[in-house]
């Protein structure tokens, strides 16, 4: 979905009803708050009523946090960018990400929102649970706080400069995918998928054009 102009001002109307408009926006702590007691009892269960190790509790909690980067990868490159013809379609992914490349300033929609957010983890961890039964207790938590760091990194790279300089290729990846090309530049968290997939930009070609980077962080 492509925007012939960056909106520096507002945030995109999604809904006509207040109520359902509402419901598109968060805070990053809303979400923090909501998932982290989740996280811990369910790693808490795994290991003092499930009977895991703490050793294998935890190498499937950092496989999951690994296995999440991958599906940030595959969901942002196709179906968040997903092209089409079909309307529809083109309002789902509008709702779902365009918004935020055509309003990059919206900082409320960074987070998916509670309530969207829990019935789309609750068919995630159903779904899991169906090939990895009492696992689930163990990668979900993982899978979920993937998820934290995704939206919290992106929350970052558009709110401040890299705060470490081994970070500074990461965040020009994503301020190049917004400006630049979003057919490059899926990872958010990581940009691991991104050099395996051949999609990294070659930064040394790139020209860093701070006014541009500008437009797309908040104030």
């Amino acid at each position: 979905m492509k925007f012939e102009k960056i909106k520096n001002k507002g945030q995109a109307r999604l809904f006509e009803s207040q109520y359902l408009e509402m419901l598109t926006k968060t805070h990053p702590l809303v979400i923090w708050g909501m998932y982290l007691p989740i996280i811990g009892y369910m790693l808490y269960y795994s290991h003092n009523y499930l009977g895991f190790t703490i050793g294998t509790v935890a190498v499937i909690f950092i496989g999951a946090m690994l296995f999440w980067s991958l599906f940030e990868y595959i969901m942002h490159r196709f179906i968040f960018h997903l092209a089409s013809d079909n309307p529809k379609v083109q309002r789902i992914v509008y709702v779902m990400h365009g918004n935020h490349h055509e309003y990059p300033r919206d900082k409320q929609r960074l987070f998916m929102p509670p309530v969207p957010s829990l019935i789309l983890a609750s068919v995630i961890f159903g779904a899991q649970y169906i090939f990895l039964r009492q696992i689930t207790f163990m990668f979900f938590p993982g899978f979920l706080l993937g998820y934290l760091i995704y939206g919290s990194m992106h929350y970052a790279i558009h709110a401040w400069n890299p705060p470490f300089k081994f970070m500074k290729a990461l965040w020009r990846n994503h301020h190049l995918h917004h400006y630049k090309s979003d057919d490059k530049g899926f990872g958010v968290s990581s940009s691991l998928w991104d050099h395996i997939f051949g999609t990294f930009f070659n930064l040394e070609k790139e020209k860093e054009d701070k006014e541009k980077v500008k437009e797309l962080m908040f104030k």
